[in-house]
């Protein structure tokens, strides 16, 4: 049984982006086939939440290879947007002065749908515990109306790492 959402996915307005994928870009260090994210649409910083999409692109790199003639995004991709997805909501709260919050671990992680190229990722991350060694966003993501994903991660600082190229 898949956990109650977050937040209700028929509430969620896509058109209204409050962060493009240059903004991304100045916070997260991601770059080409490794860019996981295309928007940040909400940052709740009451709630500790966010909320933000992938839009797959029939081009990606894994296309071709998973699984031919029935492209499906790799759930370690999935895990990686949600990662990114709350790495950029601890740079956006300036939880580290410098550096960033990178990948440190899952846990509890499902997959429950598809996504394959041409949908719209929702991922939405609710900060559980926000601490500058230490943090564990629960995430949840959707296709439409229909939870495809959800778990923890965990994200751990990269301290006295370059900042992302363009970085503030």
């Amino acid at each position: 049984m898949p956990p109650a959402p977050l937040v209700d996915p028929e509430s969620i307005d896509t058109s209204r982006v409050l962060v493009d994928q240059e903004g991304i870009r100045r916070s997260n260090p991601q770059r080409f086939e490794m860019e996981q994210l295309t928007a940040i649409i909400e940052l709740d910083l009451a709630n500790k939440m966010i909320i933000g999409y992938k839009d797959v692109a029939a081009d990606e790199f894994w296309v071709r290879g998973h699984m031919p003639d029935y492209p499906l995004m790799p759930g370690v991709l999935i895990c990686e947007a949600a990662a990114q997805l709350s790495s950029y909501y601890c740079h956006a709260v300036q939880l580290h002065a410098e550096g960033f919050i990178a990948f440190g671990g899952m846990e509890d992680v499902r997959f429950r749908g598809q996504v394959r190229p041409g949908d719209r990722l929702i991922l939405i991350g609710k900060g559980q515990r926000l601490h500058r060694r230490h943090t564990i966003f629960e995430c949840q993501g959707f296709v439409g109306t229909n939870m495809v994903f959800h778990g923890k991660i965990i994200g751990v600082p990269l301290v006295g790492q370059e900042e992302p190229p363009g970085g503030t």
